[in-house]
Order: structure tokens, then sequence, then C-alpha cells
């Protein structure tokens, strides 16, 4: 199961008036023969691939997708929305699905799942299931923009307040039978391209600005999901260090067979993301050589290596 943003996102902002989309051409490049799904990638991203390495389907969809199947829907969707936040604003300035939203789906899909397997394996489901929460990225966006944020909090109050949301969240979907449950932190986003090109000036540096706010909620949350995890009884609460992940493959892009690191494949690679990226963007020759897909998001090589992290931490 899969909460968050659009790192988790298989497809459920498709039906959404957004701009915050993913389900048309070049995004899906790769994805079952060229198929755009809603997925903000050239092919799988974090949950599908660890669905498939763990032996469980080949790929999650989207909560929302009216073509999936009831009997889909008993090894594990995704209720992401990309551009949603722990900040209730976050998903306010996107108009996507906040995360009150996507627990409501969960307690939906719940209701779903005992009718099509029973109560008692239904509840064996979401027990043994695998849940994964990444929902804070968007947020330091928000916090830039949005001149409410920045007057009522300093860099970390605001990080506390994301905290305290991510855990009560957490726990909520500890109260429905959550148990297994790993944590995504804000990954490495001021050398992310559009970070670059908007904080990183002429030469296009890393906006160390972007770095320093996702430290600081990193470490917070880091400690809190510990202290968390040592009081929800029969639960398994795992911090994942997406930052760090991602700084060691743009710190070490050669020894991850990448050659561009500071530019998406999708047109420029600097600016496009979602509707930016469309049809009419041009795409790279050779995307095995990239880390990013468009300027936010990571290609399906990049997005495999992180599980390849995210599975070590999970063992």
């Amino acid at each position: 199961m899969a909460f968050g943003d659009s790192f988790m996102d298989t497809g459920n902002n498709n039906p959404l008036i957004t701009v915050i989309k993913a389900n048309f051409p070049p995004y899906g490049k790769h994805f079952m023969g060229g198929k755009p799904t809603g997925r903000f990638s050239n092919g799988k991203i974090i949950p599908d691939m660890i669905a498939e390495r763990l032996g469980v389907k080949d790929y999650v969809p989207a909560y929302l997708d009216p073509s999936v199947q009831d009997n889909e829907f008993s090894t594990g969707t995704s209720f992401a929305s990309g551009g949603c936040g722990y900040d209730p604003l976050t998903p306010k300035l996107g108009k996507v699905i906040p995360l009150s939203d996507q627990l409501d789906m969960f307690k939906e899909y719940i209701g779903k799942l005992n009718n099509i397997v029973g109560e008692e394996e239904a509840n064996h489901i979401i027990e043994k299931s695998l849940y994964l929460i990444s929902s804070s990225s968007n947020d330091w966006i928000t916090y830039t923009i949005a001149p409410s944020r920045r007057l009522h909090y300093d860099v970390p109050t605001y990080s506390n307040l994301l905290v305290y949301i991510a855990t009560n969240f957490t726990q909520d979907i500890y109260k429905l039978g959550a148990r297994r449950i790993a944590i995504l932190g804000t990954p490495y986003i001021g050398c992310f391209p559009l970070a670059r090109t908007v904080g990183g000036g002429i030469l296009r540096m890393c906006g160390e600005k972007f770095n320093e706010e996702a430290e600081s909620f990193n470490s917070m949350l880091k400690r809190q999901i510990q202290v968390l995890g040592s009081s929800l009884p029969r639960s398994s609460l795992t911090y994942i260090n997406y930052y760090n992940i991602v700084q060691q493959i743009i710190e070490n892009p050669q020894q991850y067979g990448f050659e561009v690191i500071d530019r998406g494949c999708c047109g420029t690679g600097l600016a496009e993301v979602a509707i930016l990226c469309n049809k009419l963007s041009p795409t790279c020759v050779d995307d095995s050589k990239f880390l990013f897909w468009d300027s936010v998001h990571l290609t399906e090589k990049g997005y495999s290596i992180v599980v390849d992290h995210i599975l070590e931490d999970l063992v």
C-alpha cells in the first residue's frame, strides 16, 4: 500500500482537475509498451518495483483507476496523489488529494476487501502488507511560495509541524491495522534539476537552502519514528533515508552508470515537469544515462537504485 505524493502515485491524479498530472506522453515511455498511466516517470516507480521485487505482482494499481478489478485490490494499491504533502495547504495549492482523503480511501478499501475475501482474510492482508509513505517534498515548495507559512513558521517549527502530522498519519493507519510501515524522508531536493534552475544561480549549483530544510525535517522525522515505533505494539516502523540515497547517486554518478544528473531527460531538462513535460517535449536519446526523467522525478533506472537501498533498510 502506498500513500503520499508523486513518488508513490500510480495514477490517482488522472481524474482530477489539476495541472499535476502525468497521464500523457512522454510519461510512461517504457511502461507496458509505452503507456502513460499517471506515473511520474518513464516507467515503473517505487511501489511497483517493491511489489515486483517482493514477488507480489508486476505493478501497483492506483486506487482510483476505474479499470482495476476488485480482485486486484487484495494484493495492494496506491492511494497517493502527486503534489500532496503533510501540510494541509500543500494539496490545496495543487488541487490534489490530501492525506486525510487518502486515509478515507484506505478505510473504504478495507470495506471493499472485507466484501471480497471476508473479514478474517482482509485483516490478515492488512496486517501483513507493507505500507509506504512519502509526503514531504512538496511542503518545501509550499514553504517557499506561501507567505502565510513563512510568516508563522521558521524552518525548525515548520519541520516540527510536518513531523507532527506525519506521526499522526502513521498512527492513524496503524489503528486501521497497518503494522509494517516505511516512511521516506525528504530526498536531496536542492540538487534536483528544478531546484538547481530556481535556486542554483547561473551555474545551476545545488539549491542548498532546500537541502538544509530537508535535513532539518529528516532529522526530526527519524527521531520521532524511532520513538513512535517503540510505543506501538507489534509494529515495524522504518525510516528510509531517501536524502542520503539520492545524494550518494548524485555525488557518485559513474558508480551507478549515470552520465547526467543535473537535468532531466524530458525537454531541456531544466524545468519541465507534469504538464510542461508533454508530447511536444523532445526526450534524450538514452534515458539510461539520466538519473532524472523530468526536472523532479527519477527515471525508472533511478528509482530501481533507490528501491535497492529501500529493500536493504527493510530487511
